[in-house]
Parts: C-alpha cells; structure tokens; sequence
C-alpha cells in the first residue's frame, strides 16, 4: 500500500457533509478523553490492535486527535490525527452498517480541516486503503518510491490463546 499526500489548502468544505449527516442524526465530533476506553474498545472489535494503539496516540494529545461519527450514543466511525507520526491522518475506520452514507468522507475531511487549522499545508494519508476514494474525496495524490516507507519493521502480533 502507497502513501498519499494531501493539499490541505485546496479541501472541499466539510459543513454540508457534517449538515447532511446531521439530518440523519449522526453526528461528527471530536472524541472526549473520558470516552477514550469506548473508542478503544469499539476500535478493537470491529478493526485491530494496533488501531487502537493509534487511537491512544491521538488521544492523548490536548485537544484530542480522534475525530468520531456517533448516532444515538452508538459509535459509528473514527479517524486519529497525527498518530502513526507527525502530519499522517489514519487510521480511519467506518462500522459497515454505516458505510455509504458519507460517514467516512466526512469524518476524513473533518480530521483534515483539523490538521490545516493546527498549520499543517499537507498531510499523509499512511499506508492508503481505498486510494480511489481519497483521489475522489479530496484529490489526494500517491507519494512515488515511498515503499518501504515507514511501516517497515513491525513487531508481530503476539499469538493468541
């Protein structure tokens, strides 16, 4: 999987797709830190563990880095801001039950339009999953001769019981 980088100062504007959602009554949040063990757990049923390490990351920053889609007090997604490193966004990760609603997209411009606000002017999509998705979403680009790039190395799982 490539990484891809993103031009924060040409995002499309987030509002009509967090309204539009709204509507639906999901909305788009940033994660309290109290609820971080809700996040975790969720991040770790429905995706993996070494998600929910990111997520930890993310949330440890002030104000938190992790951005989530709720409808009636039931998670429905996330995405961390500068977890895995320094201007990376991801993972991101949407519950299938609410897939192609606009959950995703939303939550990633969210995350986003956060990072252009702390100063970023470009951010990393790390190890893209659906890399059409995010040309169409928001043009991103695949970063050329970036392999191995930095997820190189990893510690194994440990195996299971």
């Amino acid at each position: 999987m490539h990484d891809m980088l993103v031009r924060l100062f040409q995002l499309p504007d987030g509002s009509p797709l967090r309204s539009a959602l709204d509507e639906k009554g999901v909305t788009i949040r940033r994660c309290n830190p109290f609820e971080a063990h809700i996040l975790e757990d969720w991040v770790g049923r429905h995706f993996s563990p070494r998600w929910v390490c990111e997520c930890r990351v993310a949330m440890a920053h002030q104000p938190s880095g992790c951005f989530i889609a709720t409808r009636d007090s039931e998670i429905l997604g996330f995405v961390c801001v500068d977890a895995t490193a320094r201007g990376f966004i991801g993972p991101m990760g949407v519950s299938e039950s609410a897939r192609g609603m606009g959950v995703g997209k939303a939550l990633f411009i969210t995350g986003l339009e956060q990072m252009r606000h702390l100063g970023y002017v470009y951010a990393i999509v790390g190890g893209a999953g659906p890399v059409d998705l995010y040309k169409r979403w928001v043009g991103a680009t695949i970063i050329e001769n970036d392999t191995p790039g930095i997820y190189t190395g990893i510690l194994p799982n440990p195996p299971t019981a």
